[in-house]
């Protein structure tokens, strides 16, 4: 018997990846927000608004997030002994500098970077929630779908345009021989235990199936893309259905 029956083993923290996740979507909600007053307040705005927020606002903001950023950093590096304190000024360094870059990139290119930014800051913050709760492998597949998903929206803005269309093709191609590089590296780091280097990126015993699945298809839906915008059209549907199934199939997988 125990020498103390009532001693109870200290619990496994399985909270860990919930909290994570959690965080994660309060700091989307809250950028989000964020971008929803922008939108309000300056490209809904009337003239009056948006000549204020053109030469004042967005330099106030731009301001505030550095000065933001630059706390963090310092607190950061002041709590380095205390990996919770330090947390939390990274959490601060990344506010701020999204608050600084987003004000920034508003105001030089107006309204499309708005949208583009309530459409990226929703996908990176369920991608950072499937990196913190699901397996390595379907973290890596449902990024490369995501981001192709957005990549495939810029394409389909840009390719029409006359200044940028073609440099935006050029960028296309490179981008394919991203996802080529994807699928050769996760190849080479499975063959090495999940590791490239000593870095490790797979676990030992991945399943590559869904990232060959993710780089092949994002493939095919840039290609496409580059030989008609119709198609490009449907190939983001067909993407995004594709990462919902994944993530439902994963989802079930874990529970």
């Amino acid at each position: 018997m125990p020498k103390n029956p009532n001693h109870r083993s200290k619990p496994v923290k399985r909270d860990e990846p919930m909290t994570g996740s959690m965080k994660f979507f309060l700091a989307g909600c809250v950028a989000e927000l964020y971008l929803l007053v922008v939108r309000r307040c300056y490209v809904n705005g009337n003239a009056q608004q948006q000549i204020n927020w053109y030469d004042r606002y967005l330099w106030i903001l731009a301001g505030l997030g550095a000065v933001i950023l630059i706390l963090g950093i310092f607190l950061s590096a002041m709590w380095k002994a205390d990996t919770k304190k330090r947390e939390i000024g990274w959490y601060a360094a990344g506010g701020g500098a999204f608050l600084m870059v987003s004000a920034l990139l508003i105001r030089a290119l107006n309204a499309p970077v708005v949208t583009l930014l309530s459409v990226v800051v929703p996908v990176v913050m369920l991608l950072a929630i499937l990196w913190s709760l699901y397996d390595r492998e379907c973290a890596v597949a449902l990024t490369v779908l995501g981001v192709s998903l957005i990549f495939l929206w810029v394409c389909r803005r840009m390719f029409p345009n006359i200044y940028y269309g073609t440099l935006m093709r050029v960028i296309a191609v490179l981008f394919l021989v991203l996802l080529a590089a994807a699928a050769f590296l996760a190849r080479r780091a499975s063959r090495n235990g999940g590791k490239l280097g000593r870095l490790r990126v797979l676990p030992a015993d991945a399943d590559l199936l869904p990232i060959y699945t993710a780089c092949g298809l994002s493939a095919v839906a840039v290609a496409a893309a580059l030989v008609s915008l119709n198609i490009a059209y449907y190939a983001m549907w067909i993407l995004a259905v594709v990462v919902f199934a994944l993530a439902v199939y994963y989802t079930v997988k874990q529970l």
